[in-house]
């Protein structure tokens, strides 16, 4: 006698819910892009070649399981953007050491970006929203952006807040792109962003909105916009923008988007200066 019963072990919960995590993840990366279009389509053309087998079609089964052989190569391809934003999202997100990283074996010369930093930039956004004069700074967190601080004029300068109002004032020939700030470091000016591709993006906002959410979704900086029509300040983290703040909400934005060691650090200087 056939039992009618299917045993199911722990072990086949904790795969089924991982699975429906993974493509809740996928389905996060992909939403609001072309890319899930692209998706939906692979989607219906592995369904039509699954129908086509089923009916022993040989010719056109054939030549549509050519192109299923090359999937895994071509979705690499297709969603290289998204595939990258998963695997930052696990090695920032959701990794389990705070207090190791390679990255800072070979990153201890380079100071972290601290509260006094950050005022700094806060000020100099001030008063270029005065001025209506546009901005896009960068501001580095657990990645150091090398790979967009290569596209512009390296600099390499403490940050101040003249040094940022005289790199986008519009006669400057450093005004255009973005600057980036890796620690205590002003690295580069002029940087080529990338923009994003995402359909939920209000048509409203400018080229440099765009580029700002663009760099957010692919990697975990902080970028603040000064929109050159209107004078507003933007803040983007993660593919998210909260447009027209005020200094303080930017100051607190910015503050708590540092990693939480950098800021223990900081308390520990101020903490030496003072007994000193």
């Amino acid at each position: 006698m056939i039992s009618l019963f299917i045993t199911i072990s722990i072990m086949d919960v904790v795969d089924i819910l991982l699975v429906a995590f993974l493509l809740y993840e996928i389905y996060r990366l992909i939403q609001g892009t072309a890319a899930f279009s692209i998706f939906i389509g692979i989607f219906l053309f592995y369904l039509a070649w699954l129908l086509v087998k089923a009916l022993n079609m040989q010719l056109l089964g054939s030549i549509l399981g050519q192109f299923i052989g090359v999937g895994v190569l071509a979705l690499i391809i297709v969603f290289q953007q998204e595939i990258r934003r998963l695997f930052l999202l696990i090695g920032t997100k959701y990794k389990l050491n705070q207090s190791f990283s390679l990255e800072g074996l070979f990153s201890k010369h380079l100071k972290k970006t601290t509260n006094d930093h950050i005022r700094l930039i806060v000020s100099a956004c001030e008063s270029m929203s005065r001025t209506k004069t546009g901005a896009l700074i960068a501001i580095a967190r657990n990645t150091e952006l090398k790979d967009y601080s290569r596209t512009g004029e390296r600099l390499n300068a403490k940050i101040s807040s003249p040094l940022l109002e005289t790199i986008f004032f519009k006669n400057s020939p450093l005004h255009d792109g973005a600057v980036i700030i890796v620690g205590n470091k002003v690295i580069a000016a002029r940087c080529i962003l990338p923009v994003t591709d995402s359909d939920d993006v209000s048509v409203d906002l400018g080229l440099r909105h765009r580029a700002a959410i663009g760099l957010t979704e692919q990697t975990d900086a902080q970028v603040v916009v000064v929109s050159e029509e209107r004078g507003h300040v933007s803040y983007v983290s993660g593919g998210d923008i909260k447009e027209n703040i005020s200094m303080v909400e930017l100051t607190q934005l910015l503050e708590a988007g540092l990693p939480e060691d950098d800021q223990s650090e900081e308390g520990n200087d101020a903490t030496s200066e003072n007994a000193s």
